[in-house]
Formats: C-alpha cells, sequence, structure tokens
C-alpha cells in the first residue's frame, strides 16, 4: 500500500497549507483595502484598528482617481467579446480538425501548438505596432489580437474532446438533413459543454486580469482597462496611493472570483475530456 493511502491526512495538510498559501495575498489585499496608507506601509500584515480604519474611503477615492468605472466596462466589453469569440471560433475550427483528418488539418493543428510555446515577448514589439497601422487599437480589436493568442490551449482541448464524440450521431443527423451548422450547434456543442466551460473559466481570467497586451495595443487617450487604470494610482518619484489601489484590486478580484466559484466545477472535468482523447 502506497504512502498517499496510509497516510491521507499528511497530503490534506500538506495541500491546505498550500492553498492558504495561494489565497494569503488577496486577504493581505482585502485586509488593507479598509486601512490608511500610513499604517498599511508601517505593518501590513496587521488588522485595522481604531487608529488605522478608513472604512470604504479608499475604495471611494480609487473610484475617482482611476475612473474606475469607465475601466470596469471597457474590460468587461473586451473580456466577453474575447471570450465569445475564441470559444466560437475554436470549437468550430477543432470539429473541422478532426473530422476532415487531412494533411491541411494536421498542419493548422501542430501551428496551433506552435503558437502555446512562442514567447510573447518575441512578438510584443511587432504587435504593437501592427495594431496601430490595421487600427486594432480598440477594444473589438483587441478581441481579434487575444483570438490570436488564445487559440492554441483552445484548439488543443476542444479537438481532444471531438475525438471522443462518436461520429455516428452526425452521421445520423445528416441523413435527417440535418445542416451542417445545425449538426455542430444542436449536437457536438451540447456535449462539449464541460469543455467550453472549461476553456471560458482560463480564457476569462486570462483576459481579465492581463495588463501588458492592453496597454501596448490600446488607445489608451479613448479606452483603459482595470489593470491600467490603477497603475494611475502611482504619482511622481514613485509616490503610490496604496490605500487607494487595494480598494481598486479588491474590486478588480470580486467579480473573477464571483465566476470562478460559479463556474469551478467543469474545469477538472472539461480539461480531462479533451487530455484524455488528445
Amino acid at each position: 500500500m502506497s504512502e498517499k493511502v496510509k497516510h491521507p491526512g499528511l497530503w490534506t495538510l500538506l495541500f491546505t497549507v498550500i492553498s492558504l498559501a495561494w489565497v494569503f495575498p488577496i486577504v493581505l489585499v482585502l485586509i488593507n483595502s479598509f486601512k490608511q496608507k500610513v499604517y498599511i506601509s508601517a505593518n501590513p500584515f496587521s488588522l485595522p484598528n481604531k487608529e488605522s480604519w478608513v472604512g470604504l474611503e479608499n475604495y471611494t477615492r480609487g473610484i475617482e482617481l482611476t475612473g474606475f468605472l469607465s475601466s470596469f466596462v471597457w474590460t468587461v466589453v473586451i473580456t466577453v467579446g474575447s471570450v465569445a469569440l475564441i470559444l466560437l471560433c475554436t470549437s468550430m475550427c477543432a470539429w473541422w480538425i478532426v473530422r476532415v483528418n487531412n494533411w491541411p488539418a494536421r498542419i493548422l493543428y501542430l501551428l496551433f501548438l506552435f503558437n502555446m510555446i512562442v514567447p510573447f515577448q518575441m512578438v510584443m514589439f511587432t504587435l504593437s505596432k501592427l495594431s496601430d497601422m490595421l487600427s486594432l487599437n480598440t477594444p473589438w480589436g483587441l478581441w481579434i489580437i487575444y483570438l490570436g493568442f488564445g487559440a492554441g490551449l483552445a484548439v488543443f482541448i476542444f479537438t481532444g474532446v471531438i475525438k471522443g464524440i462518436p461520429q455516428e450521431l452526425e452521421e445520423s443527423a445528416m441523413i435527417d438533413g440535418a445542416s451542417v451548422p445545425r449538426i455542430f450547434f444542436q449536437i457536438v456543442m451540447p456535449i462539449m459543454r464541460p469543455s467550453v466551460i472549461s476553456v471560458a473559466i482560463l480564457e476569462t481570467m486570462w483576459i481579465w486580469n492581463d495588463y501588458l497586451l492592453p496597454y501596448l495595443t490600446l488607445d489608451l487617450g479613448k479606452y483603459k482597462t482595470i489593470s491600467i487604470a490603477v497603475q494611475y494610482l502611482k504619482g511622481g518619484y514613485g509616490s503610490v496611493d496604496i490605500g487607494a489601489m487595494m480598494g481598486c484590486l479588491v474590486l478588480a478580484i470580486i467579480p473573477i472570483v464571483i465566476f470562478y466559484l460559479v463556474c469551478q466545477k467543469y474545469i477538472i472535468k472539461g480539461v480531462m475530456a479533451g487530455a484524455v482523447k488528445g
């Protein structure tokens, strides 16, 4: 019998400690968002007390100084549009790759895999120039850019899932007179649902928290995401309104945490479905 079976309590303790280590920074940000700036700098690990407590002042000041509400709206627009485009395009592409299965499809699949391993730093400066030349420096232009960078992982997972779907289901529907779009959206997509939700969660968490890609491509005079807006709390000579920054960070974290908690049960199921047949 393995040690894992003999001592399950040790593994539970180990993973509990690791989980707390991951959660602790978030808790620290939440605690400090209710403290005055001087107390955050002097003792960031202490709980708020009568002297340091400022209530919601950091939140209101952060919203006012950063234009948080406008940045929040643009972040939602960019995230929702990008994820929807990624899910639609990559799921159809993966279906075509698996069902056609000829040499152009296999080469295309390899290109998607190659896309996963190319470092972003190799293309960041070229991308910045191209986004201006092609007028992609808008939130909807950013949808296309995110599609390019997020397609590799999505296609990899979806192809594994589609390989496990019996082709006889699609052939039966075709014999009954179903069109290709109807076969895909009414037969294939419902079966892929756990993996679609898994990819949606992973892509949403990435796009929502991304700083570098919007910073390099967006016209910052008109559009700012939350990650970019928070940086405007930095003043001259390295000064930072750390209290307002903590408040903004908490507001930025809340939507993505809620989204993750609602959908997290699909992550393992969806990723495993893609990995087993991939």
